[in-house]
């Protein structure tokens, strides 16, 4: 209790006091409010110019993708001019070279029409006829001279087949775009259509692109004579979502992407669109660029999403917010702080109590007579009695009838013994209320103790204790996010109802329950939206079986429901899909609308078992049943799930055999310089020596042997081989090859990864700076801190640092520079389509200039052809690997091939 002159909060914080401390408070809080909208402003410029960027380039990616097409119709027209009249077999062969499957996606075929006049209309049906297209009709046939039907078209699918005869100047849109192609002799694009071909559940916007093709193969000089010269048309058949949705998904997935023909936006014109239609009127930024091609307008039409917004956001403006506020108020106390200290000369010690006054405790003083003379302000909170007015209470009638002996014993027993604290009585206290709550409490007599003189009573209420025990129960058996049972407690339930079922025969049944991509919605949206969900779910669940059945969450996404009572097989297959009816729906998490699934796994007591930790195991294969299946269903558990299981099981027996057996070599793929055109290193790919099935690759096994854990020394024993190799090497004269050896993520992120290398490299006597270590892109997902300590301390030794799959996934630019790598290996997965398909030639070339400014080397792997060697060569790559210079050897073939490459270069 504070002395009378201490001074209150209210005079502390008066303006003649505290201006000081309010003025510090003002200036804190203008200086943070200009900081944070600061930080809002750079961020908000940040993310436009990375919309804007996209947009670009997206438009760029367009126009570079159809004039590649319009060079596919110039060269499809210069075989005309070339032969004259093109065969249907030789159209055929040349559309099957120019594989546009592969290289040209977006196409639906190529094509010729052929302008044909009336009075050859028979002849021309019948040779069309001849030449196998039996049911070959001209139609619609328009009003003449000359018709235009498609005689040609590859590939020639069912779909394609169906165009064949149509009389495409018949349409206003083709004969507009006609026309225009056979005055100017240029490439021209149709308006917006839907294909002949099409389904009509498959109506799609879609174009045409023509290319007139003259009489005698040369373009007139004038239009009449162009006219009159006309030959017919290569053609090239365009749906518009196969066309823009791989373009779209590369540059701008999170765009929200339209495009309108004739360059105006109205819903008749528009072309295609990204599926993020729903989001019209939720964008930051918008973008409208014109698309020319073929002699028409596109509107180009981008708009961003919630979704771009959330990769966009940065946590900075908040985090200045926050920060700020907290300082300002730091600041405000502490000047306050001093202020006070300053104003009060000294502070009460004031009078010692009795007792502490606990708000957990009531504390009574009680005279020689057993009347109440004090009472602590706590009894108001916990009794309900005001502590001013305890002197006119008869403490006997608060007292239950029962107890009051026992208290009246311990007050007397008390006094006898003054200064000794007496045993715990308990004893039922009724409130102010009427209700009797159980307490228990102590006397010590002090009745020569200045400022007590009486005999203290501390009474506990037991209520709060019993709440606590409450609290550590429901701790111990439930889940504490959803409130439903806990592993234990369902365990528990569930060995009732087995033993229950097993004396019954009462059939019963178990299923479990895991949702479909709740990492994806965890990872995206956050845990505190995945907790909602799992929340929101618990309580469908509930809703969904009877009061006497039983749902529990066993940790993750995983839920189980026990069915204790249930007719068969087929009353379980009913709640199953009941559950799934209730959990398809859409839920909005965090401003963002989600979809969830659930696959159901289920298993019948006692029908498969009587064992619950068996059953447990039966509905869990069931479930992943259910998911191989497709999500969103429901399986009941069969022996052969079992035995799947099994085999499973065995493979991984197998693959511990073969490691303990020794069964592993390693063959070695060499790595080439290209400026010295020389072989600087190889790198080792791990092989198994299968009893039946002979040499198995690394991609066969090392799925399983992540799962098993296996890979940690499946990995140490690759490594150890490597190091032997590099020194067999320089024994065979090979003093400068490097050897470079591939690590998973679950070995880098293994505790005793480093010990291990250090130990390799040790006991083997290899020099570090020999060592090359390929680490997966996937790496960088994991904890920055972890991260840049493991990569340094492997920097530290002296090794080699590789980042494999360059340019997959998400790689963080602020990573690559901060982590002390050497190496970036080109994924090869952008190295097959070079030269032929744009946009990975331009990613490649990107990846190259990016690394190089990035002062890293850059390796390209899975190199098959000359032409992709030589578009290395020039976009500056520096290392090159493949197949185009040497499969992976073993240790004989190896040394033989580095014979035969100092003999002679391997680059001609």
């Amino acid at each position: 209790m504070m002395h009378k002159k201490d001074i209150s909060l209210r005079q502390l914080l008066e303006f003649r006091n505290a201006w000081v401390a309010w003025l510090v408070f003002l200036v804190a809080i203008v200086v943070t409010v200009v900081l944070w909208q600061l930080s809002i402003r750079l961020v908000e410029d940040r993310t436009e110019a990375r919309f804007r960027n996209q947009s670009l380039q997206l438009k760029t990616a367009i126009e570079e993708r159809l004039l590649n097409y319009e060079q596919v119709l110039a060269g499809s027209a210069g075989l005309f001019a070339v032969t004259g009249d093109v065969s249907r077999d030789q159209w055929r062969e040349y559309i099957d070279k120019v594989d546009i499957n592969r290289y040209y996606p977006g196409i639906q075929g190529i094509g010729y029409v052929r302008r044909v006049g009336v009075r050859q209309m028979a002849d021309h049906i019948a040779s069309v006829r001849a030449e196998g297209v039996i049911n070959y009709l001209v139609n619609p046939l328009g009003t003449g001279p000359y018709y235009y039907p498609m005689v040609y078209l590859e590939p020639g699918t069912e779909r394609n087949r169906r165009a064949l005869g149509y009389n495409a100047f018949s349409d206003p849109v083709h004969r507009s775009a006609m026309e225009q192609s056979r005055d100017d002799a240029i490439p021209t694009v149709t308006g917006k259509v839907v294909l002949v071909q099409e389904e009509v559940a498959e109506d799609q916007a879609s174009f045409l692109m023509y290319y007139p093709v003259y009489q005698g193969g040369k373009t007139p000089e004038i239009r009449a004579e162009r006219r009159m010269m006309l030959s017919g048309y290569v053609f090239s058949a365009f749906r518009m979502n196969n066309l823009i949705d791989g373009i779209v998904g590369l540059i701008s997935p999170f765009l929200d992407v339209r495009i309108y023909d004739a360059g105006v936006a109205v819903r008749e014109n528009l072309m295609y669109g990204s599926n993020l239609g729903s989001l019209d009127n939720d964008f930051s930024f918008q973008m409208e660029q014109i698309v020319t091609a073929g002699g028409r307008d596109w509107l180009l039409q981008t708009r961003s999403t919630p979704a771009f917004d959330f990769l966009a956001s940065d946590p900075r403006p908040p985090i200045v917010l926050g920060c700020g506020l907290i300082i300002s108020l730091l600041l405000y106390l502490f000047v306050l702080a001093l202020i006070r200290s300053r104003l009060m000369a000294q502070v009460s010690a004031g009078r010692y109590r009795a007792i502490t006054e606990g708000a957990a405790n009531v504390t009574l003083v009680l005279d020689r007579s057993g009347n109440a003379t004090y009472a602590s302000p706590s009894s108001l909170d916990i009794l309900g009695f005001d502590p001013e007015s305890v002197q006119g209470l008869d403490f006997e009638t608060l007292v239950h009838g029962d107890d009051w002996p026992h208290l009246q014993q311990g007050f007397e027993e008390a006094v006898k013994a003054p200064g000794k604290q007496m045993p715990v009585i308990r004893a039922r206290i009724r409130d102010a209320e009427g209700q009797w709550r159980d307490m228990e409490g102590t006397f010590t007599a002090m009745l020569s103790v200045p400022g007590v003189y009486g005999v203290v009573l501390s009474l506990r209420d037991l209520t709060q204790l019993k709440a606590a025990q409450s609290e550590l129960h429901r701790l111990a058996f439930y889940d504490p996010l959803t409130g439903l049972a806990n592993r234990q407690l369902f365990r528990d339930r569930l060995n009732h109802v087995v033993r229950r079922c097993r004396r019954s025969g009462e059939p019963a049944a178990l299923m479990f329950l895991d949702l479909d991509g709740f990492k994806r919605i965890n990872d995206t949206l956050g845990h505190d939206a995945g907790d909602e969900l799992l929340r929101q779910v618990a309580q469908w669940l509930e809703g969904c079986v009877r009061e006497e059945d039983s749902v529990a969450r066993l940790g993750g996404d995983e839920f189980v429901v026990l069915l204790s009572r249930i007719s068969g097989s087929n009353a379980a297959g009913k709640v199953a899909e009941s559950i799934l009816r209730r959990l398809c729906q859409r839920i909005r998490l965090n401003d963002h609308e989600v979809g969830i699934t659930v696959s159901i796994g289920i298993t019948m007591i006692p029908h498969d078992s009587e064992d619950s930790g068996t059953l447990m195991k039966f509905a869990d294969l069931a479930m992943y049943r259910a998911k191989e299946l497709g999500r969103n269903t429901y399986q009941f558990f069969t022996p052969a799930m079992n035995i799947k299981a099994a085999r499973r099981l065995l493979q991984q027996e197998e693959l511990a055999t073969a490691l303990d057996g020794e069964r592993f070599v390693l063959h070695y793929q060499p790595k080439i310089d290209l400026a010295s055109e020389r072989v600087i290193g190889v790198e080792a790919f791990l092989r198994w020596h299968h009893p039946e099935k002979g040499l198995v690759s690394a991609q066969q096994f090392i799925g399983l042997a992540e799962e098993t854990g296996l890979i940690i020394r499946l990995g140490e024993m690759a490594l150890r081989q490597a190091c032997i190799q590099v020194q067999a090497l320089e024994r065979a004269g090979f003093e400068s090859l490097k050897m470079a050896v591939n690590l998973s993520v679950r070995q880098l992120t293994d505790s005793g990864f480093l010990d291990m290398i250090r130990q390799v490299i040790t006991e083997t006597g290899v020099a570090p700076e020999r060592l090359e270590l390929e680490m997966p892109a996937e790496l960088l997902n994991e904890d920055p801190r972890m991260l840049r300590e493991l990569l340094v301390a492997l920097h530290d030794l002296g090794v080699c640092l590789i980042l494999d799959d360059f340019g997959t996934g998400s790689c963080s630019l602020v990573a690559l520079q901060q982590l002390p790598l050497d190496v970036v290996k080109i994924d090869h997965r952008f190295i097959r389509d070079i030269p032929y398909n744009v946009s990975a030639t331009d990613v490649a070339s990107a990846v190259i200039a990016l690394a190089r400014k990035l002062h890293l080397t850059v390796v390209a792997e899975g190199v098959e052809t000359p032409q992709q060697l030589s578009f290395l060569q020039t976009a500056g790559c520096a290392q090159c690997q493949g197949n185009l210079f040497s499969y992976p050897l073993d240790e004989d073939a190896l040394i033989g091939f580095l014979i035969r490459q100092y003999e002679r270069p391997l680059i001609s």
